[in-house]
């Protein structure tokens, strides 16, 4: 069972989520939260395995409450929430740790498929349109390409490919499929270029494989 966490100061958001999420029989919603600090305070008192939270909110914003939630002892993935204008804060979210993102007018099924994703350790790039958004901020801000570039050079070549994959959202069963690989074998890749890109989770990976321009 998936225990997870809605963050969102807007009532009737939270309840929408909340409803959506308990009616998969495989995810059990724990906790609410309206801002950051009370996320804290949730993900504290509750063991949490996902937390959906929205990046603007009062007293604490959700990129701050992301790093803190993926400081704590034992921290739940996140998946941050927004809005199709905010790229910028969605870029800092995942910086700050989150493990995926969504768009507020995301598909009902299709959130649900991120809580499974995430939860299961993969990541949510998904749809195509958070990838633009990803892709429009970097073409604006890019004061990190070459340390990037140093960071993927110290990558095997099939290691490149696999990144490559990743950064454009496909998970380990995807990337098998394409490279003709076991998805045990795309999961040993994985971990071996977490090491190497000095980063914590896919995301992290796939913004360092987008400011190092691969696969483009």
């Amino acid at each position: 069972m998936i225990r997870a966490m809605v963050v969102d100061d807007d009532a009737l958001v939270r309840l929408g989520l909340t409803d959506l999420l308990d009616h998969d029989d495989d995810i059990e919603v724990v906790a609410q939260a309206a801002d950051g600090l009370a996320a804290i305070e949730q993900a504290t008192a509750h063991r949490i395995d996902v937390a959906l939270v929205d990046v603007r909110m009062p007293r604490m914003d959700g990129i701050t409450a992301t790093a803190r939630l993926r400081a704590l002892p034992h921290p739940p993935k996140v998946i941050t929430l927004t809005t199709f204008d905010l790229d910028e804060y969605v870029y800092n979210a995942l910086a700050a740790g989150a493990d995926g993102f969504l768009l507020k007018d995301t598909d009902p099924a299709d959130i649900l498929r991120a809580v499974h994703l995430v939860a299961a350790g993969s990541a949510m790039l998904h749809p195509s349109a958070a990838r633009r958004l990803i892709d429009r901020y970097h073409r604006t801000n890019r004061p990190q390409a070459t340390r990037a570039r140093e960071h993927v050079e110290r990558l095997t070549p099939r290691e490149k490919e696999v990144l490559a994959l990743l950064a454009e959202g496909d998970t380990n069963a995807d990337i098998a499929r394409t490279l003709g690989m076991r998805e045990s074998t795309v999961k040993a890749h994985v971990s071996r270029i977490l090491t190497a890109l000095d980063v914590t989770n896919r995301v992290q990976a796939a913004l360092l494989a987008r400011d190092a321009d691969l696969g483009r």
